[in-house]
C-alpha cells in the first residue's frame, strides 16, 4: 500500500481544483523562497497534490461552449452579480481576489490569448478549449502542484491530530493538512462528476440544498414520445426526485420532429408557473433534440425545473414580434391579407395556400409546417394573437446527463466567504460548482470555479 504526504490535497482538476493548486503552489513556492538559509523543512512542506479521478484533467472544460470554451465575463461585479444564483454577495470576496480581468492575463501569462465577443464573453483567440485546459495545467505544474490522474477517491477522514486522511481506490493512501474539495457537480457524468463531494460535506457535518439540473433543455408536452425515461432515473443517487426528468434519447414525436433544428432570434419568452408570470427574458431560443435550448431557454430553465421538481405546473409564452404591439402587428397582417388576397396570382387558390403566403411573410419557412400543427385552428384572424403569445405546456426537462451545471449543493453559509474554509471543520475547504451557487449561461460558471478554487487554495496555503 502505497502512502503519501502532503501539505495540501485537492479532489478534483476542474477548473475550480487546477486553480487551487496554482493558488496553493504559488503561495507555498513564495513563503519557501523567503525561508531563511538552513532552516530545515517539514515531512511534505510545500506540497501540493491534486486527485483526479479521470484519465486527464479538464474533462468538463472541453466540451464547454460545444468545445470553444466561454471561459469568463468581463462585466464588472455590479453587472456580473446579477446572473448568480442563489445569492450572489457569498462569491464576492473571491471574484475581488480574481476578477475576470485577472484571469484573463493569467491564461495570457500562460500561454493562452483570448477574445471578447458579443454579451462580454471571452473565449480562446483559437476557438479550442483544448487551449484553456492546457494553459491552467501548465499553470499548476509550473507553480509546483503534482497532478495525479487516475486517482479515483473513495473515503476521507478527518484524523484526530488534525489531519486529512484520503483513500483511493486503487489502494494509496494520502495525509495532508489542509483539504480542498472541487469535485463539481453532477452534471455531465461521463466527465467524472458524480457528486462525490456532497456525500463528503454531509460526512463532515455540511448541508446540502436541493440539487436539480439547470441550463437545461425544458421539454414541451407532446415533444418527445412516451417513454419509460420519463418515470425512471438511472443517473445518481443524488438525484431528488424523479418528478419531470425526460430522457434526452426519448424520441421525438411528429411535433417535436417537426420543431426540432428551428431557431427563434429576438423573441420574448414568459416563464409560467401555476398561471402566474415569473420571468420573461429577451433573445434567441433553440428547438433541439432535448427540447427547448438556447440563451434563454437555459436562462429560464433554472426556475423552471425547480418548479416542476416541487410539483408545480409550468408553461412559457412566446412572444416572436416582442418589438410590435398586438394592435399595430394586427393591422398590419390584416394589410398583409388584404394584399394577398387582391393579388392576381392567388385567384382562385384555396384559403390554405394564400393563409400559408401570410405565413411566408412572418416566420421563418423551415418554422410553419410546426407552428401550424402546434397551433390548431390558426387563421389570419388570430394570427397577430398567437404570434405574441405561442404558448407551451412544459412536461419536463432534461435532467444531469445533458444540463449545463448543477443547481444547489453544499451551502455556502457553513464556510468563511474571505476564505472559503469551513466553519464546521477547521483546514477543509470547498471551491467551484459543488457549492450552492450557480449562474446564467455566459462565462459565468467558470468565473465562479476559478476565483473560488483560487481562493481557496491561498487560503489554504497561508493557514498552514
Amino acid at each position: 500500500m502505497e502512502k503519501f504526504s502532503a501539505d495540501i490535497i485537492v479532489i478534483g482538476a476542474g477548473a475550480a481544483g487546477m486553480m487551487a493548486a496554482s493558488g496553493a503552489a504559488q503561495t507555498i513556492s513564495s513563503r519557501l523562497t523567503s525561508q531563511t538559509a538552513g532552516e530545515e523543512k517539514q515531512e511534505g512542506s510545500g506540497r501540493v497534490i491534486v486527485l483526479e479521478k479521470m484519465p486527464r484533467p479538464g474533462r468538463k472544460i472541453m466540451i464547454t461552449g460545444k468545445g470553444r470554451c466561454n471561459f469568463t465575463n468581463v462585466k464588472p461585479w455590479s453587472e456580473f452579480s446579477g446572473h448568480i444564483h442563489p445569492k450572489a454577495n457569498f462569491l464576492k470576496p473571491s471574484f475581488f481576489n480574481l476578477p475576470p480581468e485577472k484571469m484573463t492575463e493569467y491564461l495570457q501569462a500562460n500561454g493562452m490569448e483570448s477574445v471578447v465577443e458579443r454579451g462580454d464573453r471571452a473565449f480562446p483567440v483559437s476557438q479550442s478549449a483544448a487551449d484553456v485546459v492546457d494553459s491552467l495545467l501548465r499553470a499548476a505544474k509550473k507553480a509546483g502542484a503534482e497532478i495525479c490522474c487516475g486517482k479515483e477517491v473513495c473515503a476521507i477522514e478527518h484524523t484526530e491530530d488534525g489531519k486529512f486522511g484520503i483513500r483511493c481506490s486503487d489502494g494509496s493512501v494520502y495525509d495532508c493538512r489542509k483539504l480542498i474539495i472541487c469535485t463539481g457537480g453532477l452534471s455531465y457524468q461521463a466527465t467524472g462528476s458524480t457528486g462525490d463531494g456532497y456525500g463528503w460535506a454531509r460526512q463532515c457535518g455540511h448541508s446540502v440544498s436541493q440539487l436539480f439540473p439547470s441550463l437545461t433543455a425544458i421539454v414541451p408536452k407532446g415533444y418527445k414520445r412516451e417513454s419509460s425515461e420519463q418515470k425512471e432515473y438511472d443517473g445518481s443517487p443524488w438525484y431528488e426526485g424523479t418528478r419531470g426528468h425526460i430522457g434526452r434519447s426519448t424520441p421525438l414525436s411528429e411535433a417535436g420532429s417537426a420543431l426540432c433544428g428551428n431557431q427563434l432570434k429576438n423573441v420574448s419568452v414568459t416563464l409560467i408557473i401555476d398561471g402566474n408570470p415569473v420571468q420573461t427574458e429577451f433573445g434567441d431560443i433553440d428547438f433541439t433534440d432535448g427540447g427547448i435550448e438556447g440563451p434563454v431557454g437555459f436562462k429560464i430553465s433554472r426556475r423552471c425545473v425547480k418548479g416542476i421538481i416541487n410539483g408545480s405546473k409550468a408553461g412559457i409564452s412566446i412572444d416572436i414580434k416582442p418589438a410590435v404591439s398586438p394592435e399595430a402587428l394586427s393591422g398590419r397582417l390584416m394589410s398583409l391579407w388584404e394584399d394577398i388576397s387582391k393579388d392576381r396570382r392567388s385567384a382562385g387558390k384555396p384559403y390554405k395556400d394564400r393563409f400559408r403566403v401570410l405565413l411566408g411573410k412572418v416566420l421563418p419557412q423551415q418554422l410553419i409546417p410546426a407552428f401550424v400543427k402546434c397551433n390548431p385552428g390558426l387563421d389570419h384572424k388570430t394570427l397577430a394573437k398567437t404570434l405574441k403569445n405561442w404558448k407551451f405546456d412544459i412536461g419536463g426537462f432534461v435532467g444531469y446527463e445533458r444540463c449545463v451545471i448543477t443547481a444547489g449543493g453544499v451551502l455556502p453559509e457553513e464556510f468563511t466567504a474571505k476564505t472559503l474554509e469551513s466553519k464546521l471543520v477547521p483546514g477543509l475547504y470547498f471551491a467551484g460548482e459543488v457549492l450552492d451557487l450557480d449562474a446564467d449561461t455566459g462565462g459565468y460558471n467558470l468565473q465562479m470555479a476559478f476565483s473560488t478554487g483560487y481562493l481557496a487554495g491561498i487560503s489554504a496555503a497561508k493557514a498552514l
